[in-house]
């Protein structure tokens, strides 16, 4: 115990170090503005005692008092903008005391072990991750009406919990996943942070780091006006100024304040600690998983899943039984699980669900129409199924606009509906007398697809018209097409595949891209759900952070061409699946959208597919289609 008492104390005299060298800047600022004031005061007292006067004097009186003025107001605008700019708060779901009271029983215990202050309060946030938040500045609201001086309780040591005790913010994935003693063993060295945070220096030089970045960020977001941008940037260069000069010691004191927390929570739960980290890698890479394979996708389709806390159980649970690697990690779920310290954990996970939407895909504030939640019962038919038609539909689309005939001259009749034949002998069929290259341009493709004029496409039930719709046509579509211009990388990825696997790429994602712009309304902010409405009872708290600027944390880069080709040819061949050999829409919890037939997960589509996009070779994958009884003959439905 001595070792771990003498590690705490090094820490935290290392941190106040810092924490004064970064006091000792805001004061050398502050002497640096008040130096030609206190200059100016020097030649009016003398000049008001007889001692410097003449012509020099007076003049020298006006210049420095002149320059005074200029420096001290320049001085109090910085600290206005210092004091008053709201700092950057992570987005999170509050979890009032009333909702967890066990959490906060388990909180506040686990402070008492470690003789430390208690969090002011706890949030939910939808990572892997835990941390300790200030949240006490004016513009993020008051602090919690409720009386908590005795935070331990009857019968038990108090600590007495003053404003200054910062947010633990928990990720959510934790509660879900691990069992009650691996989520307090995690929590220990967290919560262990809030002793460091209550001394008085290092507070002070927290708030003094935070507001110079406020201040750099609302004077970047300054008006548009000329004097307006010349007041802001020069607002912003003193303030950068002053945040480069604290930037090594605050570094160095948020290290030491974690060395003095590390070492204190040495003496509660070291050994299931020491457990407990594995499921936090674990749970990383299961939660990282069912957001890119599984969220996603439905994000996409206007629906957001509900249970996401949930899924990351379901799938670390299938990995576990998959994996190996993995056995024993399914046996802990026989114990009691975190979320249990919730009154509604239904309710919360709903809340976390939307957040990551917002966060990770950039979706509404609110449910409606074209943003509903969707259940992992539902999943199947309305993210899975819909996708799948939706990506048919459009890759027919695209063919329409290329000019590619819907069925064959010696087809039967009632074939000449959208057919996978169609796509297959388009990818797999190249004139004699065709001299293109083996890669198309981008540019050639978006050229060809907007000026063209696209056919109208075929119904299920007969042959389109022999007319397009003009743009003088009340039916015609008024949205302009959108230039895409090509990128390298496009070029690059698309390099590999047939000419006319090229172009269909390109149409594909200029198609997308124009879809996702006519779904975009520019300049209309996201409004903030009303209270008690669609956010429900436990509401992102929203009002704390900016949304201007969503998703804040994208999954995925954009596709390339040859990625949407590829997910668009899979889509045709799961719809003709579905559709000609009674295979069924499925989801995996670790690879998202499946196919299933006779109730098993196919898992060797994606060669075949692959095949056909790289080199224009049909014949494995009609050779998988004639295995199932697929017949890519017969028309599909699509939405």
């Amino acid at each position: 115990m001595t070792g771990i008492g003498d590690g705490v104390e090094l820490g935290a005299q290392a941190a106040r170090s810092r924490a004064l060298a970064v006091l000792r800047i805001r004061s050398r600022a502050l002497a640096v503005a008040l130096l030609p004031a206190a200059a100016a005061v020097i030649l009016l007292a003398g000049g008001s005692t007889g001692h410097l006067v003449g012509g020099g004097w007076d003049a020298a009186r006006w210049v420095v008092s002149v320059l005074a003025l200029l420096v001290l107001s320049a001085a109090a605008a910085i600290a206005l903008v210092v004091a008053r700019s709201r700092p950057a708060v992570t987005p999170t779901v509050a979890v009032a005391e009333e909702s967890a009271p066990d959490l906060y029983r388990m909180v506040r215990d686990l402070a008492d072990r470690l003789d430390v202050p208690a969090p002011s309060a706890i949030a939910l946030t939808p990572d892997c991750d835990s941390w300790l938040e200030d949240r006490n500045h004016p513009a993020h609201g008051p602090p919690p009406a409720e009386d908590h001086d005795d935070v331990a309780g009857p019968g038990r040591p108090a600590h007495r919990r003053s404003a200054a005790a910062p947010v633990l913010v928990i990720g959510s994935p934790f509660l879900w996943w691990m069992r009650v003693g691996e989520l307090r063993a995690v929590l220990a060295p967290v919560v262990a942070g809030t002793g460091p945070s209550a001394h008085p220096d290092i507070a002070a030089a927290r708030r003094f780091i935070r507001g110079l970045d406020a201040a750099v960020a609302a004077t970047s977001a300054v008006g548009r006006g000329p004097s307006a941008r010349a007041v802001g940037a020069g607002l912003g260069w003193v303030s950068r100024l002053l945040l480069r000069s604290c930037r090594v010691h605050a570094a160095e004191m948020e290290r030491g304040v974690a060395v003095a927390a590390a070492e204190r929570a040495q003496a509660v739960d070291y050994g299931l600690r020491i457990v407990a980290q594995e499921q936090v890698g674990l749970a990383y890479a299961g939660w990282d998983r069912l957001l890119t394979r599984v969220a996603l996708p439905a994000w996409r389709m206007g629906r957001w899943p509900s249970r996401l806390d949930v899924g990351v159980v379901a799938a670390l649970t299938e990995l576990s039984r998959r994996d190996r690697l993995a056995e024993g990690f399914a046996s802990r779920l026989g114990e009691r699980p975190a979320c249990d310290l919730l009154e509604e954990p239904g309710v919360m996970d709903e809340s976390v669900s939307l957040l990551a939407a917002r966060l990770f895909h950039g979706g509404p504030a609110e449910t409606g129409p074209d943003w509903a939640p969707v259940g992992w019962d539902e999943y199947a038919e309305e993210v899975v199924d819909r996708t799948w038609r939706t990506d048919a539909a459009r890759l027919h689309r695209v063919l329409d606009t290329l000019g590619v005939r819907r069925a064959a001259e010696d087809a039967a009749p009632g074939t000449d509906g959208p057919t996978l034949s169609r796509v297959l002998d388009h990818l797999a069929t190249t004139p004699p007398d065709d001299p293109a290259p083996a890669r198309a341009s981008a540019t050639e493709t978006q050229t060809e697809t907007d000026t063209a004029p696209a056919p109208v496409p075929e119904t299920e039930t007969g042959p389109a018209p022999d007319t397009a719709p003009t743009p003088d046509d009340p039916a015609a579509p008024h949205a302009p097409a959108l230039p895409i211009p090509p990128t390298p990388d496009d070029d690059d990825d698309l390099a590999g595949t047939t000419a006319r696997g090229a172009a269909l790429a390109a149409g594909l994602s200029a198609q997308l891209a124009r879809e996702e712009a006519r779904a975009q309304v520019p300049g209309a902010p996201t409004p903030p759900p009303p209270s008690g409405t669609a956010g429900g009872p436990t509401a992102p708290d929203t009002a704390l952070w900016d949304d201007r600027a969503l998703p804040l944390l994208p999954l995925q880069p954009p596709r390339t061409g040859r990625e949407i080709l590829t997910a668009h040819i899979t889509a045709m061949v799961c719809c003709a699946a579905m559709d000609t050999a009674g295979a069924a829409p499925g989801l995996d919890w670790l690879d998202g959208p499946s196919l299933l037939v006779n109730g098993v997960r196919t898992t060797d589509l994606g060669p075949h597919v692959r095949s056909l996009v790289e080199t224009g070779d049909p014949g494995p994958l009609r050779a998988w289609l004639a295995e199932l009884g697929v017949r890519p003959e017969k028309p599909v439905r699509l939405v």
